[in-house]
C-alpha cells in the first residue's frame, strides 16, 4: 500500500455509461501502481444531474474523467479550466487539487493527447512533415482532433460534416486554435479520404459504415492512417475497408489507451503504467 498518497476516489461520468471502459483501464493501472486504497468506479449522470454531482465533490476525490454528453455542460461547474481544453472547448479530465470541504476543481483534456499518441502509432518516416488531414465529424471530439491535427503539423484539414449548419462551433473552436479547417458535406469525404495522409473518424458506432461501403466499391487505393475512434466493434468495417484499400489502420482502443494513461498520471502524479493498462484492455477486447 501506497502511504504518500491520500485521494483515494475516481470515477467516469457520462449517459450512458454501462459499456465505458474506463474504470477497467484505471483499476489495472492502480493495481500496477500498487494504490491499494484507490477506487474507480462508473457513474451515470445526465447533464440535468451533473451539477449536484460536481458540488457533491470533495478532498477524498482524485479526478474525474468525463465521457459524452459531458464533456462540455462541466465546463461552467468548474472552478479552472486549462488552455488547452478551453481552446478545444471539451473537458474529459477534472482535477480535483487543495483540501477542505470544497477543493478546486480544474478541468483539462487528454483526448488530444490521445489522438496524438494513437495516430504517431501508425505514422512512418514516410508520412510527411506537413501532412495532409481529413476528420469525419464535427463534434466535441472533432475538435479535440484538430488540436491534435495541428500538434503534428497539420493546421488546414478537411472537416466533413453531415450537416454543415451544426459546424459553427467547431469553426469557432478552430479558430481558438489557429487552425483553418474546410468543411465538406459527408457525402464527399470518400473522395477526400483517398488525398489524406491521416484521416480521423469521429463518427459513432456504424456512422461510417456506409462510407465504408462506398472506399470498398471505389477501387482505389489508399495510402495514409486512418484512426476510428470508435472501438465496438474493436475493428470497424471502415477500417476493413481502409486495410484492403492497402492503407494503415489505427484501431479505436489505442486513443482511449493513451488518453487513459495521460489521465492517471495527472491523478495520481505517477507515470500512467501503459504495459499494464494495455494488457487488461487487450484481455476486455479479445473476450
Amino acid at each position: 500500500m501506497d502511504q504518500g498518497l491520500t485521494l483515494r476516489r475516481a470515477a467516469v461520468l457520462g449517459h450512458p455509461i454501462g459499456h465505458s471502459l474506463s474504470p477497467l483501464l484505471h483499476r489495472a493501472a492502480y493495481a500496477a501502481l500498487r494504490l491499494d486504497d484507490w477506487h474507480y468506479e462508473a457513474i451515470d449522470v445526465t447533464e440535468e444531474q451533473l451539477p449536484p454531482l460536481v458540488e457533491s465533490v470533495d478532498a477524498a476525490w482524485a479526478g474525474l474523467s468525463v465521457t459524452m454528453p459531458l464533456k462540455q455542460a462541466i465546463m461552467p461547474l468548474l472552478d479552472h479550466v486549462e488552455p488547452l481544453a478551453t481552446v478545444v472547448g471539451a473537458v474529459n479530465t477534472v482535477l480535483v487539487q487543495g483540501g477542505g470541504r470544497r477543493p478546486t476543481l480544474v478541468g483539462a483534456n487528454t483526448d488530444v493527447y490521445g489522438i496524438v499518441a494513437a495516430l504517431r502509432e501508425g505514422m512512418s518516416a514516410a508520412t510527411p512533415e506537413r501532412p495532409t488531414a481529413a476528420v469525419l465529424g464535427a463534434g466535441a471530439t472533432a475538435s479535440s482532433t484538430l488540436a491534435a491535427l495541428a500538434e503534428l503539423g497539420c493546421p488546414h484539414p478537411t472537416v466533413y460534416a453531415r450537416s454543415l449548419g451544426r459546424t459553427g462551433g467547431l469553426a469557432r473552436a478552430a479558430h481558438r486554435m489557429g487552425v483553418e479547417p474546410t468543411f465538406r458535406p459527408l457525402t464527399e469525404a470518400v473522395a477526400g479520404m483517398h488525398d489524406a495522409d491521416l484521416v480521423v473518424s469521429t463518427l459513432p458506432p456504424g456512422g461510417a459504415d456506409l462510407l465504408a461501403a462506398q472506399l470498398s466499391g471505389a477501387g482505389r487505393p489508399v495510402s495514409g492512417v486512418l484512426l476510428d475512434v470508435a472501438y465496438s466493434p474493436r475493428r470497424s468495417p471502415l477500417g476493413t475497408a481502409w486495410v484492403r484499400a492497402g492503407g494503415v489502420t489505427v484501431d479505436g482502443e489505442r486513443m482511449l489507451l493513451h488518453q487513459a494513461v495521460e489521465q492517471v498520471r495527472l491523478m495520481t502524479g505517477r507515470p500512467g503504467p501503459v504495459a499494464a493498462m494495455e494488457s487488461a484492455l487487450e484481455s476486455a477486447l479479445t473476450d
